[in-house]
């Protein structure tokens, strides 16, 4: 137990040292409330602000078809997934969706990720050996 303990005080220590960073960022900002949908503008600790963090991308969140579908579509399969694809398989609405964007960009086939961390995770394990190193801003959070 000793020799697992020793093995792993370096992983430790860059752990503990990504903590104490979190904690002084967090320490230098305060949280912000959003009480407003997501958009561009959004209304965060009372004041209307912009909003240039949010992964809206395209600005679809709030548009009446989106809310439309993704209410019809809890309606029917309920909210959420109970896990990951490997885990819990693929629902098929998943599955239409990745065919659709395949046939329209013309490509072999498409997977799509609920998260740019899971997508990371996925090419790092398909690009990369034990033999290559990923360097990334300390503010990286994808």
């Amino acid at each position: 137990h000793m020799e697992a303990k020793e093995a792993f005080a370096p992983m430790r220590n860059v752990a503990l040292e990504g903590i104490g960073a979190v904690q002084a960022i967090k320490g230098k900002t305060s949280e912000r409330v959003i009480t407003s949908p997501q958009g561009t503008e959004i209304t965060a600790n009372g004041k209307v602000v912009l909003n240039f963090c949010a992964n809206n991308y395209l600005g679809l969140c709030n548009h009446p078809r989106v809310k439309q579908a993704a209410a019809k579509t809890i309606e029917a399969y309920g909210f959420g997934l109970a896990g990951t694809r490997p885990v819990c398989a693929t629902q098929d609405i998943h599955k239409k969706l990745e065919e659709e964007i395949t046939r329209f960009n013309q490509t072999e086939d498409t997977i799509l990720f609920s998260s740019c961390f899971a997508a990371n995770g996925a090419i790092f394990d398909t690009l990369l050996s034990e033999k290559d190193a990923v360097i990334s801003d300390a503010l990286n959070h994808a």
